[in-house]
C-alpha cells in the first residue's frame, strides 16, 4: 500500500483546478467537463456522486468475489472527484474536510455518533 506523503497537497491542487471551473470564475461548460456539471447545478454532481458511490460499492463486492481490486481505488476517485466538485459549489474546500477528520481523530466512531445526535437534540430543542 503506498500513499503520497503530499496527499492534502493533491487535493488542494485538485480543489483550485475545479474552483477554477466555477461559473463565478468565468468555467466554461463548452471546454469543461467540471464546469458543465457546475453549470448544469446540483441534480447534475450530486446524481454522479450516487452514481460513483454505488460503483464503489459494486467494485468491492466484485473484489470480495475475486474481481480487480484496483477497480476500487479507481471508483474511490472518481466518488471523491464528483465530491470535491460538490464541495466547492457549496463553498468548502477539502482543507475542511481534512480537519474535521483531524478532529475526530482519536474519537471513538460510536462516541462522535452519539455525539452529533445529542447535538441535533439539542438544535431542535432551541
Amino acid at each position: 500500500m503506498t500513499a503520497s506523503v503530499n496527499t492534502s497537497d493533491a487535493l488542494a491542487r485538485l480543489a483550485a483546478v475545479i474552483e477554477s471551473r466555477l461559473p463565478a470564475r468565468g468555467g466554461d461548460a463548452e471546454k469543461s467537463y467540471v464546469a458543465r456539471l457546475l453549470h448544469k447545478g446540483p441534480d447534475a454532481f450530486l446524481k454522479k456522486i450516487g452514481e460513483e458511490a454505488t460503483e464503489v460499492v459494486m467494485a468491492a463486492k466484485d473484489a470480495d468475489h475475486g474481481g480487480d481490486r484496483s477497480k476500487i481505488v479507481n471508483e474511490v476517485a472518481d466518488l471523491w472527484f464528483h465530491t470535491m466538485v460538490a464541495l466547492a459549489h457549496y463553498g468548502f474546500s477539502p482543507a475542511e474536510v481534512i480537519a474535521e477528520l483531524e478532529r475526530r481523530e482519536g474519537t471513538s466512531g460510536i462516541e462522535e455518533k452519539a455525539l452529533r445526535k445529542a447535538q441535533a437534540r439539542e438544535a431542535s430543542n432551541d
